[in-house]
């Protein structure tokens, strides 16, 4: 990791800093395109091709069975069952909190105004499998759907070996899901926004991918034929600020703990020493060698750089410009600071408070902003799943203390047609 500091810092390199590394998904796009085509204009003729191609798919149903979900947890470990329970329970916990509440106001005498919240009946939810089987990812999507009341909640994830990980069905069995399918990437999306005659369409499609899920879920999204996404994830993204009191050992860890999700990771450090910054570099090194993913850790550190300011105050400044996915706050106090956050997708404070609680137990949900988008969007929630309506009723004598004001606006743009609704009613 390169190391700059803040004070010298040029308005040029520090808006380099604030960009994350370059993706270049043109090439995607001409791979990606022709397959969402594919899969809009034929269904279920190309998608059990594809299913082959790329997830090297060699069953003849990708419909996994009902009574496969429901057995799964026959097959895992105690200790893996309890690890799902707890962290299925937290979610649960943290997560119920969030079901909107509905109101109602009278704006004037005999005019009533209400709104109220409806869940979205189907839903999408998508499920990685390539390097990794993400249980948690499940847990995280599955749960705000249920909480919200989601007529029909679908997964889609590659199998592996023409199977399912009994992990991921029996965490999808938690969330109540029924409908299951053994296919992944931008054909899964595809299916998902289109619908083919076994797989019906969905409303809206939640879940993180790989550079080809993103760029179809870019495509179906602006597609009137198409539906909704939840947001377009870039690489995962960590950022810590961390004093001389933190512990070395502890700020190499978080850091890579996002390091390894991918080569594209970026992490950043951001420190008031330098002496600190020089020991958690060593850390990194000693850890590096007991990781399984060292090759895509060391990858990630090539993106990413260690930052020296002269105070705290700096270290927030420069992270809420660059808004990350997680925050991590390891320093003496960082309670105080909390409310100079106004850019993270997460933020953990405390030298006991790892970004990956975060992301399997804690309770939080750890699909998130990234790539900058902290500044303008949050994470998943119940209300994700959720659309809102409002309502209105008028008496006869609230729509005439209105009538002025309406036709007049109505006349103001030339909608005639829009007065002519309110005078008839005046007039009759």
């Amino acid at each position: 990791m390169k190391t700059y500091y803040y004070k010298n810092l040029s308005d040029q390199k520090l808006k380099s800093l604030l960009r994350r590394p370059s993706i270049n998904l043109s090439k995607t796009i001409d791979i990606v395109k022709p397959i969402v085509d594919d899969i809009k204009r034929k269904g279920d003729a190309v998608l059990l091709q594809y299913a082959k191609r790329y997830d090297n798919f060699s069953g003849k149903t990708l419909l996994v069975d009902e009574k496969e979900i429901q057995k799964s947890e026959r097959f895992l470990s105690p200790a893996i069952k309890r690890a799902i329970d707890i962290a299925a329970s937290n979610i649960q916990k943290f997560h119920k909190k969030q079901i909107p509440g509905k109101y109602a106001v009278q704006t004037i005498n005999g005019v009533k105004c209400s709104r109220k919240s409806i869940p979205i009946q189907n839903v999408g939810l998508y499920i990685p499998g390539g390097s990794a089987v993400l249980v948690s990812t499940m847990l995280m999507l599955g749960i705000p759907a249920k909480i919200a009341g989601c007529n029909r909640i679908v997964v889609c994830s590659p199998a592996k070996n023409g199977k399912i990980e009994q992990s991921l069905l029996y965490a999808a069995k938690k969330c109540g899901v029924k409908e299951f399918y053994k296919v992944g990437g931008a054909h899964a999306i595809a299916s998902l926004a289109y619908g083919t005659k076994k797989i019906k369409k969905v409303d809206k499609i939640f879940g993180p991918g790989n550079q080809f899920v993103t760029v179809a879920k870019a495509l179906v999204s602006t597609d009137l034929n198409g539906c909704a996404i939840d947001m377009l994830a870039g690489p995962s993204e960590v950022l810590v600020i961390a004093d001389e009191y933190a512990n070395p050992a502890f700020v190499a860890a978080d850091l890579l703990s996002q390091a390894e999700h991918g080569a594209d990771s970026q992490v950043i450090l951001i420190s008031t020493s330098e002496n600190f910054i020089t020991s958690v570099e060593n850390e990194i090194k000693i850890q590096l060698k007991t990781l399984t993913r060292k090759s895509i850790a060391e990858l990630s550190l090539k993106n990413s750089f260690s930052l020296v300011v002269k105070s705290l105050n700096d270290a927030i400044q420069f992270s809420n410009e660059y808004a990350p996915e997680h925050l991590i706050m390891n320093f003496k106090n960082a309670g105080k600071y909390i409310d100079g956050i106004i850019n993270a997708g997460s933020v953990f404070i405390g030298q006991y408070s790892p970004e990956s609680a975060g992301d399997y137990a804690s309770g939080t949900n750890h699909s998130l902003p990234t790539y900058g988008y902290a500044k303008s969007a949050g994470g998943v929630t119940v209300e994700s799943f959720m659309k809102t309506m409002t309502l209105q009723k008028l008496s006869k004598q609230g729509l005439k203390k209105l009538s002025g004001a309406i036709i007049k606006l109505a006349e103001l743009e030339k909608l005639d047609a829009h007065a002519s609704a309110i005078k008839v009613r005046m007039t009759k």
